[in-house]
């Protein structure tokens, strides 16, 4: 396509024209199809749509419902990928090779919890410091963003982490083998890896409703290539089984979707909890997806009504609450630890760990496997016991310090 030339000898790409498909969408032409929506927003990231015509597809797609539907969720989240900046596959899975745990049907690759936002709960960062805890045991690449809808998104709280926070600009696509060299843990900040996104992101937050983007996030980690386990957290229960298609065609192998049926996008630590899960029936075999419902006694927890954990507060005081956490400070039995147990405890399950048979975590480990299975056939009450021993250990606050450090390091 034409392009207009600069004055300093650079060319920016024409303006691409959406009139024709915004037409077919309102009102909604069914012969209007994903690779056209896909190809669509994927013009975006080089900044060529015009403001107007970028917030009225994102309007046709929220009000036609189109953005809900898993396979225009599958292919615009794959071309959101391909315009991300680029990762050292090779290099990253050579180290995970060398440094990750491989133990139950857990090959030591990268694993991701992450919730859709959303929900209205207002609940703590619970996906974020699940993560962290997950370390522990798990290589783990956090995807995450700002706030866009509660009041601490989860790098606003790492950002307020004391005594030193990590410098999240540190992690690039070229630190990334550096950095899990030195640790299980990176937090990777969503606008150092989709550049692109600079263009749609003013137009967002002119509109006063989410967008796919909302959705896709949890869908385009990075580091996807690479990406062995994730827990996805949606805060409507119609994205359960959107999600669960979109990744399963998208060829994922290992996830889990839930719904808290409070519409909470975690696990709920108050009652039951509505889940789409992707297993594979053998080895490199065919990949299933299961529905089925899990409450809190699952996972060997008590119930807890939402409004006994802790709200979510403004960053500095949720940093300090994770601080608290992660060091072992908060009662083995209170409301908040539980919630974050169960669900670090899903991401240990997902991920095939408490498959193995055997318990040689150290630290304090008793190594009393716990080989009841539940819903899925999965064993949710040997994630739960890791989820605590992460804890407990000091395991999770150690990987969190290395993070720091080698971030810090490579800031300077």
């Amino acid at each position: 396509m034409a392009s207009r030339q600069l004055d300093a000898g650079q060319t920016i790409p024409a303006k691409v024209n959406l009139k024709s498909l915004l037409t077919k969408l309102w009102p909604l032409d069914p012969e209007v199809s994903p690779d056209e929506i896909a190809e669509a927003i994927s013009y975006f990231f080089t900044n060529r749509v015009s403001e107007a015509q970028t917030a009225a597809l994102l309007m046709a797609l929220h009000f036609t419902k189109m953005d809900l539907r898993a396979d225009v969720l599958q292919r615009t989240a794959a071309v959101m990928l391909e315009a991300a900046e680029d990762i050292p596959v090779n290099e990253l899975t050579a180290v995970l090779s060398k440094r990750g745990r491989k133990e139950g049907s857990y090959n030591g690759g990268l694993c991701d919890i992450v919730g859709t936002g959303g929900d209205a709960h207002n609940t703590f960062n619970v996906s974020t410091t699940a993560s962290i805890l997950a370390s522990s045991l798990l290589m783990v690449s956090k995807h995450g963003n700002r706030a866009s809808t509660s009041k601490s998104g989860s790098a606003d709280m790492i950002n307020s982490m004391k005594p030193r926070a990590p410098i999240l600009s540190a992690v690039r696509p070229d630190s990334l083998v550096k950095i899990y060299t030195a640790t299980n843990y990176s937090f990777l900040f969503a606008p150092v890896f989709h550049t692109g996104m600079r263009y749609v992101a003013p137009i967002r937050k002119e509109l006063p409703f989410r967008t796919i983007f909302n959705n896709l996030g949890p869908l385009a980690n990075p580091v996807d290539d690479v990406l062995e386990a994730r827990v996805i957290g949606v805060g409507r229960r119609d994205l359960g089984p959107a999600f669960a298609e979109a990744l399963k065609a998208a060829g994922c192998r290992k996830a889990l979707i839930v719904c808290g049926e409070e519409e909470l996008d975690e696990i709920s630590c108050a009652g039951g909890t509505l889940c789409w899960m992707l297993t594979e029936k053998s080895t490199g075999g065919e990949v299933k997806l299961e529905h089925f419902t899990i409450t809190p006694e699952d996972f060997g927890a008590k119930r807890h009504p939402l409004s006994d954990v802790s709200p979510g507060k403004e960053p500095a005081e949720n940093a300090e609450i994770l601080q608290r956490i992660l060091c072992g400070q908060f009662p083995d039995d209170d409301p908040l630890i539980d919630f974050i147990a169960i669900n670090t405890a899903a991401l240990f399950v997902v991920s095939g760990i408490c498959e193995a048979d055997t318990s040689n975590m150290g630290h304090g480990d008793d190594g009393k496997v716990i080989l009841e299975r539940g819903h899925g056939g999965q064993r949710w009450r040997e994630g739960y016991r890791r989820a605590k021993w992460a804890i407990k250990s000091g395991q999770a606050w150690k990987q969190w310090q290395a993070f720091v450090e080698v971030t810090n390091e490579l800031g300077a």
